[in-house]
């Protein structure tokens, strides 16, 4: 039987660092399923799933974990509630832009939570505006909402908020 591994990653940005990952999954017959990594201010951040025997899931996790002597900082987890049903919900895609300010991932993502909305995917960046140069926040999340939240009452909820802070959001099915 095979076990999913799933793990994030941060150190010092440097050459050879993935490959590194890459060697020691596949040296002991680990399968990379999926991976976000990103450099942020000269630091390397990622999360990845491996599929690895659950036999030999132990020493991979031990050899992984042995990175930290080259300053990685791992966490890793087991996916010890594989097969877990979870409610019906149904994928939303959310789109977000407006003048940059303190407080717009705050908000949002409590205003999610409070309808109980999963956030399964959040990619932001601040971009400058076109003619005036001024920080644009730009966010994109895939949504998991609950069957029984009504979508109006969550685009509601998110107009109201996008009001107060005056950004655009777009709310829209997830395609695919």
């Amino acid at each position: 039987m095979n076990v999913s591994l799933v793990m994030t990653v941060i150190g010092e940005d440097r050459p050879g660092l993935v490959d590194s990952l890459a060697k020691l999954i596949a040296e002991h017959d680990g399968n990379w399923l999926e991976s976000r990594m990103s450099h942020l201010c000269g630091q390397f951040a990622g999360i990845l799933r491996v599929e690895v025997a659950e036999a030999k899931a132990e020493r991979l996790k031990d050899a992984l974990m042995a990175l930290e002597e080259s300053g990685l900082r791992l966490v890793i987890a087991s996916d010890s509630v594989a097969g877990a049903a979870a409610g019906s919900t149904r994928g939303m895609r959310l789109e977000l832009m407006g003048q940059d300010r303190p407080g717009i991932v705050r908000d949002i993502s409590q205003a999610l939570a409070d309808k109980e909305v999963n956030v399964e995917e959040f990619q932001t960046e601040c971009v400058s505006a076109p003619m005036s140069g001024e920080s644009l926040f730009k966010a994109e999340a895939l949504l998991k909402i609950p069957e029984e939240l009504s979508l109006e009452e969550l685009k509601g909820e998110l107009e109201r908020i996008a009001a107060d802070l005056m950004v655009d959001i777009v709310l829209e099915r997830e395609s695919g």
